[in-house]
């Protein structure tokens, strides 16, 4: 153990302590708010683009109907021929022309209806003006059948079915979104550091293999603490570079809020706008979020985030130095890597295409206890209520997968260690785990 201990220490300091590692750690958050800065700013200029569109309408039954808003301009034309319309909108570059035409009834109008415009327009834009034609058809139509289209409209009955568990605790469709934001962000978070600081423990073997230190420091230390040693190791690197990560992000992010007042995670609406909705009804939607984030079962999310992320992680980085120690170059790692990343990548596609329909579903619960999977989808599916015994058991089966692991792992690396200029194939693999 004391081995032990000497080969984390050594694992973390030189992480820590190289320069690439400094500048990355203190630049990232800097790229990432710029990253942030910069799509709010391109969306302000995106919000910000007027689209002026010319109607012409050769029924009349529209004159009324079309309002310009801030971001779309109506101009009405009257008694112009169509051609002479789309001559006049390209060569003024107007976005586009609507055309209405004339017709004996509202089906075949309907159908004549054309957006003429350079290039395909905005499916947002496209779905406002056919929602309104359409409201506006219908009810010409039902007033055609002499039937009060206002009448109908008083008489309709909007149900919003109350959603209450049997313990009695009150659920909303806005409660199930927050709880799959905050299952997708833990699941994503793992996959990426995964990835991450999977792939710097495999360079770190290879790295100390192709310069032959590795020969030196095998002969007083068993592979398998040293196996051991690398991953805690570069674990703790990674779980400090990420800490500051979010420090140095979240004291920008305030910071560059406060001085310009724009919210960089995706541009901030001004005090007017907000001061409207709050009048529309939007502090009830913020009352109703927090309600719901209070809902949330925080201490078992937390708790369980931290096992699933620590395990999930030490099982795949056992995976990474064992494909590490096999070769001698990071080309040479491309027929392994795809093995191990075909679970992970399974385990997000499940999460995200299964859990969202039904998280206590079959699929969902057997790919939770697969230990390859676990670490994603029962981190996602957490948050819509998972029995606690569940959630034990599948830590568990995830730690001694672990283990048994870093025993796979460790029989490959004290062999894979000292083989050089050849390049393994499995069949060598599942030899060297014979020996």
């Amino acid at each position: 153990m004391n081995h032990l201990s000497l080969i984390i220490t050594r694992e973390y300091l030189t992480k820590v302590r190289n320069k690439s590692f400094i500048i990355m750690t203190f630049l990232s958050p800097l790229l990432i708010v710029g990253i942030f800065g910069l799509v709010a700013y391109l969306s302000n200029l995106n919000n910000d683009t007027v689209r002026n569109i010319s109607v012409l309408d050769e029924s009349g039954l529209f004159a009324e109907d079309f309002e310009s808003t801030s971001h779309t301009k109506y101009k009405l034309l009257f008694n112009v021929p169509l051609e002479d319309a789309k001559a006049e909108a390209e060569k003024n570059e107007i976005y586009g022309l609507l055309y209405i035409p004339k017709s004996e009834n509202l089906e075949s109008l309907s159908e004549g209806i054309t957006f003429y415009s350079q290039d395909s327009p905005s499916l947002s834009m496209m779905k406002d003006i056919n929602n309104m034609l359409e409201s506006k058809v219908n009810i010409l139509k039902l007033k055609d059948a002499g039937i009060d289209s206002q009448l109908i409209n008083d008489l309709r009955i909007k149900v919003a079915a109350n959603q209450v568990t049997f313990k009695g605790e009150e659920t909303s469709k806005m409660g199930s979104g927050l709880k799959l934001v905050f299952g997708g962000a833990a699941g994503y978070l793992l996959f990426m550091f995964i990835i991450i600081y999977g792939n710097m423990i495999m360079r770190s073997v290879i790295e100390e293999k192709t310069s032959r230190v590795i020969e030196v420091i095998i002969s007083s230390v068993k592979p398998r603490v040293l196996l051991l040693g690398k991953i805690i190791g570069t674990t703790l690197a990674g779980i400090t570079q990420f800490l500051i990560w979010v420090i140095l992000s979240f004291a920008l992010l305030t910071a560059i809020s406060a001085i310009f007042g724009v919210d960089v995670a995706g541009g901030a609406p001004s005090q007017q706008v907000i001061q409207q909705g709050v009048d529309g009804g939007a502090e009830q939607i913020v009352q109703d979020v927090i309600r719901e984030i209070n809902n949330l079962p925080i201490a078992n999310l937390v708790i369980m985030f931290v096992l699933f992320f620590v395990g999930g992680y030490l099982l795949y980085a056992s995976l990474y130095a064992a494909v590490g120690a096999a070769v001698d170059s990071e080309t040479d790692t491309q027929q392994f890597m795809m093995p191990i990343l075909m679970p992970l990548m399974l385990a997000v596609y499940v999460g995200f295409f299964t859990v969202i329909d039904n998280p206590h579903g079959t699929v969902s619960q057997v790919f939770s206890y697969i230990p390859f999977t676990s670490p994603v989808v029962m981190l996602m599916r957490i948050p819509f209520g998972v029995p606690l015994w569940q959630q034990l058991i599948s830590v568990a089966i995830l730690f001694l997968t672990f283990f048994g692991t870093v025993w796979f792992a460790a029989k490959i690396y004290r062999v894979g260690i000292l083989m050089y200029g050849k390049k393994p194939t499995y069949k060598e693999l599942l030899k060297w785990l014979r020996y």
